[in-house]
């Protein structure tokens, strides 16, 4: 998965803004104005950030650690890493972006 493809799975999702309010090398996208997804445009191999319940985040960094870390420059009990690098599957990858949407945005 790159960048493009995320981004054009995102922005269908309802009520999703996106922007740079850190700078020109970070996305952000934002349900209810709440940021709920950090794309980083500069690494390599692409790497985002998403918010999870506190509990699975754990659970998560010990069945794949070498691909979901805690959160980088974020709140570590409540934000995963995550490194996109072919060995997770993009349904997988986009199952961590929707539960971050449903978390922030309070969705069933």
């Amino acid at each position: 998965m790159n960048v493009e493809v995320l981004r054009d799975y995102v922005l269908q999702k309802s009520l999703v803004t996106e922007g740079f309010p850190f700078g020109e090398e970070t996305l952000v996208f934002k349900v209810k104005n709440k940021i709920f997804l950090l794309v980083s445009l500069e690494s390599s191999p692409l790497q985002f950030n998403v918010k999870c319940d506190p509990d699975h985040a754990v659970e998560l960094r010990e069945e794949y650690p070498e691909n979901v870390l805690p959160g980088y420059h974020m709140n570590k009990k409540h934000w995963n890493t995550i490194i996109v690098d072919g060995n997770l599957s993009k349904k997988l990858l986009l199952q961590f972006v929707d539960d971050s949407y449903k978390l922030v945005g309070k969705f069933k």
